[in-house]
């Protein structure tokens, strides 16, 4: 009667409690429910894409009639004509007699070599110059400045121009003349509120290069104590020489100068002809540095003019290699089917996407998935994006011959009015662009995915982690606490610690001797690059050499998992709950790198189990079991993964791993991308672990305990 009244007198657990218990105890359920839900939502994702919107109402595109005349496309090939013909007046003085403020800057090229630091710190001293202080070899940057007659002078709004300045090509005039004449039209424009800067960018190091050698002086003020030597091919600009007091005839050229705070920032440029198509094309460039984008408003500022006001077909970067993919139509039609039901349920369900339009969508998705998962800026607006500027590139492509004069006119007509058109109406803006999203995946130029929409598939794939790292805990716990397991323990504290709550120590043990050589592993490059003449796939065995080695000898200091006796339930739990805040602190960093990572991560910790453990079950589940465990472990290794992605991106398959594996490797951490202490300091280990995982003893104590 006590215990009973006891027992009535115990409060219940709360529904949380309950229902976390109860999804423990059919975690294998759980887990294969969350990540097949979670694939399924990202593959209807391109179905959830919605049109894009203008959310800042005073950029207000179109609403006033363009100035951009036939005489500015005359004046645009008069310049382009003096520049092929290398007349004396030089561009910097041309844009003088508009009554702009010039200056040149010199850059030199930014040495990309690794450095620890750099993923940490700005390291903007990486210039290369020689012992007693000359530069070789370095570019120079023209620069014109249009103060604005309505404006303060607090704001900007930054045009820039690449071209290459040791050999100008066709496509390259026709860039610059088109931001002439631009810039010769704002130079007159009444209403501007903002100043306008034109940067002609000095691509002969890149594009990248130029720009952000600029606006890291610009941000950032850098003096020099010794005099430059200029020597380069520039028009109207050649052996000039600079020193500090000024005495020259081209100090007043060099003298850096500033305009306001950067509003927005637009780089354009004339790319290849097309040898088809009906139309002149626009491509738009959006991702910077570790996934960020510009805010959605500014592209879709750009995509508005460019269609529906000058007849421009605007594309985006895409997986060209999923177009033709028979597969994705399969799975395309299956969605639409479904789709068409949905919609028969409720009519306010518009999933119903036609096939063509979902195979566009997944291949335009995958490229901006892949892009943002990078790291690295997909062209110069990346430099601005780092500044907190928003910024996007657009990339001309002509359907015509360069020396048709009248398509020529009307192109530049067109692009001219284009242009006008954006900075009229980042000109009208009051603020910084705020508005709209920043979080989201281009499935088309007029159509995204937003942040909140794209967070569910990650959220399925990571919902079943805790839980199943609970129920493997708990089981090992409980095991743990078996008195006949205790007795063969030697002492007292042994004894605590085998069947008490601490065991988790010996398996942390494991997870931090295996991090710490993580971190060694991605270290090691900045002293293998340093060996001068060899190869890439030299390197990536040295690397690999190296990295084999000191495993050993941190396994033969510190014990492996296997001698340490650690349960392979605790491993994995272990394992688990470092992913998931792996992964959880990567979607802060860089979502898409997160949302990859746990597609190829997730199932192979969750599925992975001891091969010897698997002799016990039946031959089709063992079968499966063994077989997904082998697909899924090979799929994880990281040159594996970068084989597909590379696959996938470029749409060959005929690739040297080892060495493009270095190469790849080399230029994430060039870039300072997240994505290679990613690979280094969460994938990698977690894929040991689930080596270890599969390759665990299971002692014959445990599996006298399952028989008991």
């Amino acid at each position: 009667m006590a215990s009973s009244a006891n027992e009535e007198a115990k409060p219940k657990p709360r529904l949380i409690v309950r229902l976390g218990i109860f999804l423990a105890s059919h975690h294998i359920l759980f887990s294969a429910l969350c990540c097949t839900a979670g694939i399924i939502a990202l593959l209807f994702l391109p179905s959830l894409a919605k049109n894009t919107y203008l959310s800042e109402n005073a950029l207000i595109p179109g609403s006033a009639n363009t100035l951009f005349s036939t005489e500015d496309v005359l004046e645009a090939n008069r310049f382009a004509k003096g520049i092929e013909a290398a007349i004396e007046e030089s561009r910097a003085q041309q844009m003088k007699n508009l009554g702009a403020e010039v200056y040149y800057h010199e850059f030199l090229p930014d040495r990309k070599c690794f450095h620890p630091l750099k993923f940490f710190t700005s390291m903007t001293n990486n210039m290369a110059a020689k012992p007693n202080g000359t530069y070789t070899k370095f570019g120079i940057n023209t620069i014109g400045i249009i103060r604005a007659p309505r404006g303060d002078g607090k704001e900007a709004i930054v045009l820039v121009t690449p071209y290459n300045s040791q050999g100008v090509t066709p496509n390259e005039l026709l860039s610059l003349a088109l931001g002439f004449s631009v810039f010769s039209l704002l130079s007159r424009a009444a209403w501007l509120s903002k100043d306008i800067v034109w940067l002609s960018a000095d691509s002969q190091f890149g594009e990248y290069s130029a720009v952000s050698a600029w606006l890291n002086q610009y941000h950032n003020p850098m003096f020099l104590s010794h005099p430059v030597n200029l020597d380069t091919k520039m028009y109207g600009a050649n052996q000039i020489l600079y020193k500090p007091d000024g005495t020259t005839e081209k100090a007043e050229l060099m003298a850096f100068k500033r305009a306001g705070t950067m509003a927005a920032a637009l780089i354009f440029k004339v790319g290849e002809t097309r040898k088809y198509g009906d139309r002149d094309s626009v491509t738009m460039y959006a991702e910077a540095s570790n996934g960020q984008m510009p805010n959605l408003d500014l592209l879709n500022v750009v995509h508005y003019l460019a269609v529906h006001r000058q007849g421009f077909r605007v594309n985006v970067e895409t997986f060209s290699c999923l177009l033709s993919s028979s597969w994705l139509r399969v799975i395309a039609e299956v969605f639409q089917n479904l789709g068409s039901v949905l919609r028969k349920i409720n009519p306010e369900w518009k999933l119903d996407v036609t096939v063509p339009d979902y195979v566009e969508g997944t291949a335009n998705l995958a490229s901006s998935m892949y892009n943002q998962a990078l790291g690295v800026p997909t062209g110069s607006h990346g430099a601005f994006r780092d500044y907190q500027v928003d910024a996007v590139s657009l990339e001309f492509a002509a359907a015509f011959h360069l020396k048709n004069e009248n398509a020529k006119s009307s192109f530049l007509l067109r692009g001219g009015r284009l242009t006008e058109g954006v900075v009229r109406s980042v000109n009208n803006l009051l603020e910084k662009f705020h508005q709209s999203f920043f979080l989201y995946f281009l499935t088309a130029p007029s159509k995204f995915i937003s942040v909140g929409v794209y967070m569910i598939p990650f959220a399925l794939l990571l919902a079943p982690l805790p839980i199943v790292a609970a129920a493997l805990a708990g089981g090992s716990k409980t095991k743990g606490k078996s008195v006949d397991e205790c007795k063969t323990k030697g002492n007292a504290d042994d004894l605590q610690i085998e069947g008490g709550s601490w065991k988790w120590l010996k398996s942390a043990k494991v997870l931090l001797v295996i991090q710490f050589w993580a971190v060694l592993v991605s270290l090691l490059p900045y002293y293998i690059s340093q060996i001068p003449g060899a190869m890439p796939i030299q390197y990536a065995v040295i690397w690999a050499v190296l990295s084999i080695a000191i495993l050993i000898v941190l396994y033969a200091m510190f014990g492996s998992p296997s001698r340490a006796g650690v349960e392979w339930k605790l491993v994995k739990a272990t394992m688990i709950t470092f992913i998931t805040i792996g992964m959880g602190l990567m979607s802060i960093i860089n979502f898409s790198t997160a949302q990859l990572g746990a597609l190829i991560l997730i199932p192979m910790c969750l599925v992975s189990r001891p091969l010897r453990a698997q002799l016990e079950m039946n031959f089709l589940p063992r079968t499966v079991l063994l077989a997904s465990n082998i697909l899924l472990t090979v799929l994880g290794f990281p040159p594996a993964a970068f084989l597909i992605m590379k696959g996938l991106s470029k749409g060959s398959w005929t690739v040297d791993i080892v060495g493009d594996f270095w190469l790849w490797m080399e230029f994430l951490w060039e870039w300072s991308s997240a994505t290679y202490l990613y690979v280094f300091l969460v994938h990698l280990p977690c894929w040991l672990l689930c080596i270890h995982v599969l390759l665990h003893p299971c002692h014959q104590h445990e599996s006298k305990m399952k028989q008991e």
